[in-house]
């Protein structure tokens, strides 16, 4: 099965994997059940079952699987070898959070370009990345190669802003605006929304936690 037929549900869930695993290597944990990996990653066994039979045989019946092996197959599936740069556009109080959060120390993403409009901030180093003004936004992900950005503008220019990825040659946007930018079928966008994520946990806290 090739990765454009793998869920979308499943693909969310891959990169949890990849992470509890490389926490059962560095204890020296050789092999574990689903129903183990069920209980660390809150995901139930059937389910991480069937989100590994889209890659095959991966494990064995009465032995479950082995940890090393599986970590080197979704290594290789989430391109960890590989160090992806990251553009942020929108340096403020999100936006320097995510750069002090530094994502190349957790794995293989490093933001290693920032924009903004802030003449202020603009042509300095901020957390160890250059910050570049947002007009130059275009060029800058054309001369770096940049492919992905996180984009964390006020919504009222984060279409505007989209608009100059594109043209950029932006392949995928990470969207922490409220709103739902439009951009062509080949560039992927993620919403994340963490007003309606902290509503959401606030009704089931309200309607099931009790």
């Amino acid at each position: 099965m090739t990765a454009e037929n793998i869920p979308k549900a499943t693909a969310k869930r891959l990169p949890i994997y990849y992470r509890y695993l490389n926490i059962l290597h560095d204890t020296g944990k050789e092999r574990i059940s689903s129903t183990e990996l069920a209980d660390a990653v809150q995901v139930d066994s059937a389910t991480i079952r069937r989100d590994f039979s889209y890659f095959g045989a991966l494990g064995k019946r009465g032995y479950g699987y082995d940890v090393d092996n599986l970590l080197n197959f979704f290594k290789q599936i989430l391109n960890q070898e590989h160090l992806t740069n990251v553009g942020l556009v929108g340096v403020g109080n999100l936006g320097h959070a995510l750069l002090n959060f530094n994502f190349h120390k957790d794995g293989n993403v490093r933001i290693s370009a920032a924009f903004d409009s802030n003449d202020s901030i603009v042509n300095t180093i901020q957390d160890g990345v250059p910050v570049y003004p947002v007009s130059d936004l275009a060029n800058q992900l054309k001369e770096q190669q940049i492919q992905v950005i996180i984009l964390t503008v006020p919504s009222e220019v984060a279409q505007g802003v989209a608009d100059q990825a594109v043209e950029g040659g932006v392949r995928g946007i990470l969207n922490f605006t409220p709103i739902r930018i439009s951009v062509p079928d080949r560039v992927l966008v993620q919403n994340v929304d963490l007003t309606n994520e902290l509503q959401t946990l606030i009704y089931f806290i309200e309607n099931f936690g009790k």
